[in-house]
Order: C-alpha cells, then structure tokens, then sequence
C-alpha cells in the first residue's frame, strides 16, 4: 500500500511539470525571453572573466618591462658586490704585505750589525723526525749553503740546500742539528741539540762540571763552529736534569722562535 501511495506522488509531480512546459512553449514571447534570460545569466560571467583578462593583457608590457629592469638592477648589483669581494681581497692582501713589511724592518734594526736578505716561510716540514722550512729566496737572491737564518725572537736555523729561487732551512729544533752556545750567566760553553722528545726545545749538553746552570738563563750562539755568529738569540732554559755523574747532566732549552707562528726570517750573508 505504501509503495502505490509514492508511486501517485510521483506521477503528479511528473504531471505539474509537463503542465509548467507546455504553459511557457505555448506563450511563444515569454520562451524567448526565458531562454534570453537564460543564455544572459549564463553568458555574463564569461564576459566579465574575457574583459578583465584582456584588461590584465593590455598590462603586460609595462609587467614585463618591471621584470626586465629588476633583472638589470640585480645583475648591476652582483657585479657591485664582486667589485667589492675584489676589493677587500685586495686590501687583506695590502695589510698581510705590510705587516710582513714591518716585521722585516724590526729585523733590519734589531740585527743591524749585519748584512741581511729577507725573505718569508712558503713551507715547512716540522715533524718528529725532519724539522726543516723552505724560504722563498735563493741563488738569484745571493742566498748560500751554511747561511744563518734568524728570525725576530732570534735563531732559525742555517741553509743546507739552495735552488735558484728558494732555499731549505735545517731549523735548530731539528734532530740533525747542533749549535754552540753560551750561557748568559756564566759565558760557559755548552752544544745545544734537537731532541725527539721536545717538539720545541733543545737540549743543552757537554756543560761544564763547575758551570752554575739554572732555569731561566739565556741562551746565545757562542760564535764558535764556523757557521753561526756570535750573540744570536737562541733560547731560554726550562729545566735542568742532574745525573749521577755531573758531566752526563743536561738542561733542556726552548726555543726562542716559535716555529709553528714563523714567517718572516733574515739569511745573515756576512759574519
């Protein structure tokens, strides 16, 4: 019964809306305006969209000529900022000169007694075994074998190899290296030689039985050996070790140069 009773309501329906369509298809002006209204309300918004993009089109010009200037602005800018990159690179390399500069004047004035070529580190070889640089001035700069090479704090070294343009320094912490010094106290003589055992000191040897060594005494090439001249600056004593038998005790000397820091040197090419 229910099934018949909505089957009834949907044929009315079916019925009031066929009664609707003849009503307007018979009044032939009302179904052309239907339609008209109809086409309108459809067409309208299609219209509006073409005339605002044909209005955002008739923009483009001056758009793409703000993105061709922002293009140029930024490239202009990129070049400022390279000029500039230059420019500081330019004057790091400037100040790195003039620092190199001063150090290599307070060389001259401190070691003004001698006839000096400067030159600066361009390599070092400062391990257990080979304590050795490479300086950057050779056979063209009146650089030679067994030349002595001083620094600001005082010793490097000697050349022990030249080529036309650089030179190889056996520094005094190396293990192959021997220096005759004195002590500033008791002008004793006394080698000093690199160890193994110290990465930046010397160990002072053969020291006179009745010479007062003690901590803190100075250091200097003794002028006897052939190779270094007398006076230069080589260290400072940090520890005495006694033996039993005196003549076996030795003290260990750092070094005055700080080899890991050193860039600016002096080959004395007089004595």
């Amino acid at each position: 019964m229910y099934k018949n009773r909505k089957s009834g309501v949907i044929g009315i329906i079916i019925t009031i809306i066929i009664l609707i369509l003849i009503v307007i298809l018979s009044n032939g002006e009302d179904n052309s305006n239907f339609l008209q209204n109809a086409v309108t309300n459809l067409i309208m918004p299609i219209q509006n969209g073409l005339t605002y993009l044909k209005n955002g089109l008739s923009g483009n010009n001056a758009f793409f000529s703000d993105i061709d200037y922002l293009k140029e602005e930024n490239k202009q800018l990129k070049e400022k900022n390279s000029e500039l990159e230059q420019s500081l690179r330019e004057l790091e390399n400037i100040k790195t000169e003039n620092e190199t500069l001063k150090e290599y004047m307070n060389l001259s004035e401190k070691y003004g007694e001698y006839k000096t070529i400067p030159g600066y580190v361009i390599n070092k070889d400062i391990s257990n075994y080979s304590k050795t640089i490479v300086i950057n001035i050779g056979k063209k700069d009146g650089v030679e074998v067994n030349m002595t090479v001083i620094g600001n704090e005082g010793l490097v070294g000697h050349v022990i190899s030249v080529t036309e343009s650089n030179a190889k320094v056996q520094t005094i912490i190396d293990t192959a290296s021997s220096v005759s010094c004195s002590m500033s106290t008791t002008k004793e003589a006394i080698v000093c030689k690199g160890t193994l055992d110290e990465k930046s000191a010397l160990k002072a040897m053969y020291i006179p039985t009745d010479a007062n060594i003690i901590q803190g005494d100075s250091i200097e090439t003794s002028g006897i050996g052939g190779i270094y001249p007398k006076g230069i600056h080589v260290g400072t004593v940090k520890k005495v070790t006694n033996t039993q038998n005196l003549t076996d005790r030795y003290a260990l000397v750092e070094a005055a140069i700080d080899f890991d820091k050193l860039d600016a040197v002096l080959v004395i090419t007089n004595k």
